[in-house]
């Protein structure tokens, strides 16, 4: 059997054959959804990071001549870290929005008070907003989310390729464009449950004004809390499919992310 033998060289050229793509994943696992969950322990995202950069380096192409502490290698560290960021936050900040919807539903409906320990964020949410970020969630994974978000990552290196110069403002505001979107979308989701419970308040209102001894705390809160279930209920399936729609939308406005950052915004 021949010896193995290490050349010093060889072994330098695949550290930094290694680096760059890992700079990009490093910041696409500390920003995607459930990756980037407070929840998960920090080696099991760094054995992914790991894993992710022996199965996508080789479709990665490294100029021979970027140094790694070099002015233009720091240049480009930050631009992959700002690169696998983006491509996951895309689709983060949809289960953001849904969490502000949620936290609007709850406070109109009286239950900013019960919050529960959001594992993706490791903060106190509320129920409602922790409520449709499981919707969220099962929709993403039903969805194989995941992977869909995977292949926008690794077409990237395609699209975007290491030592390029053509990252910059565009990419920026195209995650800032689609964050504008996707939390007005989040807000129109929330906006059935939050105008029925406008109008329950109002004739709560009225009644208490005709009837100054009815105790409004005893009888409003109950009642806002019933009425709210019940718009959820009631339009359960319309929720689900604004979710899954607005899901959609972020793994295609990822997909799509590199090439509007290489070819400007419409």
């Amino acid at each position: 059997m021949p010896a193995i033998t290490l050349d010093a060289a060889d072994l330098s050229r695949t550290i930094l054959r290694m680096w760059w793509p890992a700079l990009r994943i490093a910041g696409f696992v500390a920003s995607a959804p459930l990756l980037s969950s407070s929840a998960a322990p920090a080696r099991i995202k760094i054995a992914l990071t790991l894993g992710l950069t022996v199965a996508l380096a080789p479709l990665a192409r490294v100029p021979v001549d970027l140094g790694i502490f070099s002015a233009a290698g720091l240049f480009s560290a930050v631009q992959e870290l700002v690169i696998g960021v983006s491509i996951g936050m895309v689709v983060q900040l949809t289960f953001d929005a849904l969490a502000l919807a949620g936290q609007t539903t709850s406070m109109t409906m009286g239950l900013g008070f019960a919050t529960l320990v959001d594992p993706q964020h490791g903060a106190n949410t509320t129920v409602v907003g922790q409520l449709f970020t499981m919707f969220a969630t099962l929709a993403y994974l039903a969805v194989n989310g995941h992977l869909v978000l995977l292949g926008a990552l690794a077409a990237s290196f395609e699209t975007l390729p290491i030592g390029g110069t053509q990252v910059g403002g565009n990419l920026m505001l195209a995650v800032a464009q689609w964050g504008g979107r996707v939390f007005e979308a989040g807000l129109l989701i929330a906006m059935p449950a939050v105008v029925a419970l406008v109008i329950v308040n109002m004739a709560l209102g009225v009644v208490t004004r005709a009837a100054p001894q009815l105790n409004l705390f005893g009888v409003g809160f109950p009642l806002t809390m019933l009425a709210g279930l019940s718009v959820l209920f009631v339009g359960s399936d319309g929720l689900m499919a604004g979710i899954s729609s607005l899901i959609h939308s972020a793994l295609s406005a990822a997909g799509a992310l590199a090439a509007r950052a290489a070819g400007g915004i419409p």
